[in-house]
């Protein structure tokens, strides 16, 4: 049988690491994958929490097995009878470091040689220190690690503990978010509430930033001056009778501020701790549901109050409809997001059924249960 030895300290496992076990995987028969101890490190994650993230990050390849390793390596190939160690590389540093490990394990005389898996292109650039260095300043990470990697470190680092709340108009997110951050009060808990709508407000209204005033500038010249104020800021109900009656033109609108969003909610999410409310009504929809690492509230609410909520909103019969057809029906969203957790091998999906509107002690119900499955264990 022909085995391989790959060994790294995996604080925590990225997609480099991945890359070079699937290769290896791919080319020999069996891949021990030996999560390391070195005495003169400092790790931020636990031998075990490393070890853990490394076997959920592996789960998928039948060939890999994971174990934690101490002392030399040579010795652990050694007694396993592994007679191949690989090393992946990134640039002419790691080339020369591991080629000095080689040589001084080829001085102990076991018959162990090194195999070296050079980076590809696009992943160059990984590696777990730069992941934590992202992570610090709320960088996006999904390039670099799976979610179930980016949710430990955002617990870890930043004892945040992010959560998504979306559903179709009328469903009552906003309402459900604020009663999250009153429980959350009264329980002792730090919970915002983030909504991704009224960030967009902000882009399209007063933001000094010069970025945002291109933003709106563009708006204006692709959907008509018309939707621009004389102050410059974006007139969203004259945007909304637009983009809400025409698909294509929807699509182009969520196109210009994807970007600006996914930035100012980075900043709005900055320095804060404990539950984070993830309020967006578009996440299944948008395939962003890896910002809350597929833990979302779906909200479901029947047809009836679902009216009535948006008749209260002074919407017409015909605005009503043209808004709930802007977005995945209830059982669309469910079935995207399911297919998410299951994709990435993470997250949870609540069901809440928001139609009774006297159902407080239901919301305090949900959000206990939150806080003890999502905070509580984990600390």
């Amino acid at each position: 049988m022909r085995k391989a030895l790959y060994a790294f300290s995996g604080d925590p496992i990225t997609y480099g690491h991945i890359d070079v076990v699937s290769r290896t995987a791919s080319a020999l028969d069996e891949v021990i994958v030996g999560i390391g101890v070195n005495p003169d490190k400092t790790y931020m994650f636990t031998l075990e929490e490393r070890t853990e993230m490394a076997k959920k990050a592996l789960n998928h390849l039948d060939n890999v097995k994971v174990m934690p390793v101490s002392g030399l390596l040579v010795d652990f190939a050694y007694e396993h009878k592994i007679s191949v160690i690989v090393k992946g590389v990134r640039n002419s540093e790691d080339f020369n470091y591991e080629n000095v490990l080689h040589q001084c394990g080829v001085t102990q005389k076991l018959g162990i040689d090194t195999f070296i898996l050079i980076a590809r292109p696009e992943l160059a650039h990984v590696s777990s220190s730069a992941v934590k260095s992202l992570q610090k300043e709320q960088g996006s990470i999904v390039g670099y690690v799976p979610l179930h990697v980016k949710q430990k470190l955002e617990e870890k680092m930043m004892s945040q503990y992010i959560i998504g709340i979306t559903g179709e108009p009328g469903s009552g997110k906003s309402y459900i978010s604020e009663k999250f951050v009153e429980f959350g009060k009264k329980a002792g808990i730090e919970v915002h509430n983030i909504e991704l709508d009224l960030i967009s407000h902000e882009i399209t209204n007063n933001l000094k930033e010069p970025v945002y005033k291109d933003v709106r500038d563009q708006i204006a010249k692709i959907f008509g001056e018309e939707v621009q104020k004389s102050d410059g800021s974006i007139d969203r109900k004259i945007l909304g009778e637009i983009v809400f009656n025409d698909p294509d033109k929807l699509d182009i609108l969520d196109k210009i501020m994807f970007t600006p969003l996914m930035v100012r909610l980075r900043k709005e999410i900055y320095g804060k701790k404990g539950l984070i409310i993830f309020n967006a009504a578009l996440i299944a929809e948008t395939g962003i549901s890896y910002i809350c690492n597929n833990n979302v509230i779906l909200i479901d609410v029947n047809e009836k109050v679902k009216t009535e909520r948006l008749t209260r909103r002074n919407l017409s019969d015909e605005q009503i409809k043209r808004r709930l057809l802007s977005q995945y029906s209830f059982d669309k969203k469910k079935e995207t997001l399911e297919n998410k957790i299951k994709e990435n091998n993470n997250g949870k999906l609540w069901i809440y059924d928001n139609s009774d509107e006297t159902g407080d002690d239901k919301i305090e119900m949900l959000f206990n249960s939150i806080i003890k499955e999502q905070i509580e264990k984990k600390v």
